[in-house]
């Protein structure tokens, strides 16, 4: 059986991490810990079967064994799923960078941005500059719509065929 201060270690650890999901089983004691917004911690040994339910991982671990259990009514929240994004994202026309440079949104400091979210551009329209081998490239948009997204940050680095920014045609 597991000590209440390796259990504690157990759950502090598994309470910083990323884990979501573990579980142990030692001399016949196994413990399994969920991390869906809130820890539940179960001790299960398997002669006497007893069970500690534990709702909040800060709340103190007496060594008595306890059954306790809470449950939590979580209304449910709208989501927007990453699939869901991504088929909004299919239908928006991309503007990639043709080279491998330094994304820049002004065309010098303190100037103001060529374009941003919300901005309606022409296929003409310069949206940056990308900086290789120390010449600079203005890119055009080549396409004609709303600038929906701005992909990259200033000064960052991009590589070829990049997506710079969402534009809804």
């Amino acid at each position: 059986m597991l000590k209440i201060h390796e259990l504690r270690e157990i759950i502090r650890l598994i309470d910083q991490s990323s884990i979501q999901e573990f579980e142990l089983e030692n001399e016949g004691s196994k413990v399994t810990i969920r991390k869906p917004g809130h820890s539940t911690v179960q001790v299960v040994e398997q002669p006497a079967s007893v069970q500690v339910v534990q709702t909040a991982p800060a709340a103190p671990i007496t060594e008595q064994p306890v059954v306790q259990e809470k449950k939590e009514e979580v209304a449910p929240q709208p989501v927007v799923t990453a699939q869901v994004q991504a088929q909004e994202e299919e239908q928006l026309h991309k503007i990639v960078s043709p080279m491998v440079g330094t994304f820049y949104s002004k065309p010098e400091p303190g100037a103001p941005t060529y374009v941003q979210p919300g901005d309606k551009i022409n296929a003409n329209t310069i949206v940056c500059i990308v900086e290789a081998m120390k010449l600079f490239n203005e890119i055009e948009a080549e396409v004609s719509g709303e600038i929906v997204k701005v992909l990259v940050q200033d000064g960052q680095l991009v590589e070829y065929g990049q997506p710079l920014f969402l534009v809804k045609p």
